[in-house]
Parts: C-alpha cells; sequence; structure tokens
C-alpha cells in the first residue's frame, strides 16, 4: 500500500506540475512570451538560492564540500555548453565547406566577389548557428538539473510517505506547487531552442517522472540516498543558476526603453516572488 501511495504521489507531483506549468505558459500568460525571458531567469535563481540551497544546508553537511559541489556542477554545465556550440559549430563548419567547394567550381570567373560573399555568409551563419546553439545547450542544462531535482524530490516524497500517509500527501502536493513556476521557466528555455510546445513538455515530463524513479529509490534505500541528497540538490541548483545567468540574462542585456527596462524588471522580480510564496506555503503545509 506504502509503495503504490508513492507511486501515484511521485508521478502527480512530478509530471503533474510539468503539465499545469505548460498550460499556464501556452496558455493564461502565452500572451507575455516577450516576458517570459525574464519570468524564467527569477523563476530559476529563486528556486536555487532560495528553496534548493538552504534544503542543501540544513541537511547538516560541511558547507565546504557543498560550495565544491556547485563549483563542480558550473563548470560541467560550462563544458556541456561548449561541448554542444563545438559539435554544432563543427556540423556547419563542414556543411559550409562542402557548398563553399561547388560554389567554385561553378563561377570561378568570379572567384573574388563569390569568396568575400561565402565568408560573409558563412560568418553569418556560424553567427545564427551560435545563437541557436547556445539555448539549445541550456536545454540540456535544464534537463540534467531537472533529473537530478525530480528525483531527490521523490526520495523526500517516499520518506514522508513511509512515516505518514497523510504526511506523504501533504508531501506531494507541496513539491506539485513549488515546481509549477520553476517548470514554467524550464519550457521557456526549451521553447528557445526552437523546439516544438509538444517537444518541450515531453521533454520535461519526462524529467519530472524521474520523481518516480526517485520515490522508488527512496522507498529501497532511504538510509543510503539521505546522504547524497545534498549534494544532488547542489547540483540541481548549479545547473539552473549556469542556465540563468549563462543563457537567459544574455538575452535581457538588451539596450531597450525606460518602460520596456521597468517590465522586464517586474517580470524578474515576480519569478522570484512566485518562486519564494510557493516555497514558503509549501513550507507551511508541510510543517503542519
Amino acid at each position: 500500500m506504502t509503495l503504490l501511495a508513492i507511486l501515484l504521489g511521485t508521478l502527480a507531483a512530478g509530471i503533474g506540475s510539468v503539465w499545469l506549468a505548460a498550460w499556464l505558459s501556452f496558455g493564461i500568460v502565452s500572451r507575455y512570451t516577450q516576458h517570459m525571458l525574464s519570468l524564467a531567469a527569477g523563476a530559476l535563481l529563486a528556486t536555487a538560492f532560495l528553496h534548493l540551497l538552504p534544503e542543501a544546508f540544513d541537511a547538516g553537511v560541511e558547507p565546504h564540500n557543498l560550495f565544491m559541489t556547485l563549483l563542480f556542477g558550473l563548470l560541467f554545465f560550462f563544458l556541456l555548453d561548449k561541448a554542444e556550440l563545438w559539435h554544432h559549430g563543427h556540423e556547419h563548419h563542414h556543411g559550409d565547406a562542402h557548398h563553399g567547394h561547388d560554389h567554385h567550381e561553378a563561377h570561378d570567373h568570379h572567384h573574388d566577389h563569390d569568396h568575400d560573399h561565402a565568408h560573409s555568409t558563412a560568418s553569418d551563419a556560424s553567427h545564427v548557428e551560435g545563437a541557436h546553439a547556445k539555448p539549445l545547450a541550456g536545454g540540456w542544462a535544464i534537463l540534467a538539473g531537472d533529473s537530478v531535482h525530480c528525483f531527490g524530490d521523490g526520495v523526500l516524497i517516499a520518506s514522508a510517505f513511509m512515516v505518514d500517509l497523510k504526511l506523504g500527501v501533504v508531501a506531494a502536493l507541496a513539491v506539485l506547487a513549488h515546481e509549477v513556476p520553476h517548470h514554467m521557466g524550464d519550457l521557456v528555455v526549451l521553447r528557445q531552442g526552437s523546439q516544438s510546445r509538444q517537444t518541450a513538455v515531453l521533454k520535461v515530463s519526462l524529467a519530472g517522472a524521474i520523481t518516480a524513479l526517485g520515490g522508488l529509490a527512496g522507498y529501497a534505500l532511504l538510509d543510503q540516498l539521505h546522504g547524497v541528497l545534498p549534494y544532488m540538490l547542489a547540483i540541481a541548483s548549479s545547473s539552473f543558476i549556469y542556465v540563468a545567468l549563462a543563457d537567459l540574462i544574455p538575452q535581457l542585456q538588451k539596450r531597450l526603453s525606460s518602460r520596456e527596462t521597468a517590465a522586464q524588471i517586474v517580470w524578474l522580480i515576480s519569478g522570484i516572488a512566485l518562486v519564494s510564496a510557493v516555497s514558503v506555503l509549501a513550507h507551511s503545509f508541510t510543517a503542519h
């Protein structure tokens, strides 16, 4: 009975929060798509600094070890980002080289003009490729961090169910509630990679389903996993911090009118306030 309750609770929290976030992102607030980047940046930073890291430090682990884990996570996601940029840049380079060779044979008598044109086109295409590759790499970082975070949520929900069934239900509802604004930010990041809504929702839902895997692991290995949870929270935090600062914030650093800048700041603060408020409510419910 307890195992079934854990499975149902973790699936409801993990996948239900994604679907609710998708309904809000692509429905009610879809008209504000230009401001969703600001909201996403605020939500991701608040999730990391106001929810995950405090939980990690509350576990009583040596702070130096958690900061080392956070630093390692930031470096890891930076390297993941670079690997994505190199991979797509490498593919683009070969495509341009092949195209340039054919172009040269067909228009040899315009060699100088075509060479300049090809160079300009390659530079422009490389710039566009880099612009598309950056959000794509951020998407991988988001999915990796989500998976780690959701696994940890599953372990926490399982531990609550193993203490008391009602406490488990409250914990699952609390996880569902505080994950909604965070997943709204995830969906924005993936949509920036030119992915369809369905693809973005599917990928984040698969990451959310890891919550059930964490619930099963927590049911079987609760004592062993409790010691690892703080480090998992630090790794998840590093992914959200990296994506917010490396992928989202730079896209917001444009010269805008004072009115547009004010709106940008308001949406950024709204993302922080939303996660903060939901986290406070979730903790108050679990405390009772």
